[in-house]
C-alpha cells in the first residue's frame, strides 16, 4: 500500500469506529435517562458490579446488553444499506431473479421496524431481547452482515457496555434537561450517511 492508501484506510477506521460509538451512545444515554423505570432497573443491575469495573464483569449482564441490542435496533448509527452491485450472471433471491448489473441495498432502518418481527417497533422497550426470536435475531443488522460485516463490533459493544456502566453508576439520577432550550425534537433522527440527533446535541443532567 502507498502512503495516501495508508492514510486514508486510518482515517476511515478512526471515522468509522469513533462517530458511529459516539451516536449510539448518545441515543442510549437519551433512552434510558428519558425512562425512569428502564433507568432504575439498570442502576440496580450495575450496583452489584464490584469495583474496578471491567468489560468481563459486564459482559453477561442480562439488563445491560438488552438496552444495548435495542438501542443498536432503534437507533442504529448507520440505518441505509451500502449499495451492493449483482453480478453479470445475475443472482437468485428469496424466489426472484435480479438481473445482472443492478444495484441492491439491504437497509437497517426499515428492516428494524418491522412490525411482524418487532412489535410496537418505535418504543424503546429493551425487554423485547428477553427471548429473542430467530426472526428477531436474523433481521438485526446494526453493523451489517456476511463477509463485509463490521471488523469493530465487538470493540464497539465492549465499549457500550463500559461507557454505559460508568456513566449510570456514577449518575442514576440523570434525566433528559430542558437548559439552553432543549427538547425532545432536537432528538429526532436524521441521516445522511451516519444517522444523529438533528438539533446536533444531547443535554442531560443528574
Amino acid at each position: 500500500m502507498s502512503d495516501s492508501e495508508i492514510v486514508q484506510e486510518a482515517q476511515g477506521y478512526i471515522v468509522a469506529g469513533s462517530d458511529t460509538t459516539a451516536v449510539t451512545l448518545t441515543y442510549l444515554t437519551y433512552a434510558v435517562c428519558r425512562d425512569s423505570r428502564v433507568r432504575e432497573k439498570l442502576v440496580a443491575e450495575l450496583a452489584g458490579i464490584p469495583e474496578p469495573v471491567t468489560d468481563k464483569s459486564l459482559r453477561d449482564l442480562p439488563y445491560l446488553n438488552q438496552i444495548i441490542k435495542e438501542t443498536l435496533r432503534l437507533y442504529t448509527a448507520v440505518p441505509f444499506g451500502l449499495p451492493r452491485l449483482v453480478p453479470p450472471e445475475g443472482a437468485q433471491f428469496n424466489g426472484y431473479h435480479v438481473p445482472g448489473g443492478i444495484t441492491v441495498s439491504t437497509q437497517a432502518y426499515s428492516l428494524h421496524r418491522d412490525h411482524a418481527i418487532f412489535p410496537d417497533p418505535d418504543k424503546f422497550n429493551p425487554e423485547r431481547w428477553e427471548n429473542p426470536t430467530k426472526e428477531m435475531k436474523d433481521a438485526s443488522l446494526p453493523f451489517g452482515g456476511g463477509s463485509r460485516i463490521c471488523l469493530g463490533m465487538h470493540l464497539a459493544r465492549m465499549e457500550l457496555r463500559l461507557a454505559t456502566a460508568l456513566f449510570f453508576r456514577a449518575l442514576p439520577n440523570a434525566r433528559p434537561s430542558t437548559k439552553e432550550g432543549m427538547t425532545a425534537s432536537e432528538m429526532e433522527m436524521q441521516s445522511f450517511f451516519l444517522m444523529a440527533p438533528q438539533g446536533h446535541r444531547c443535554i442531560i443532567e443528574a
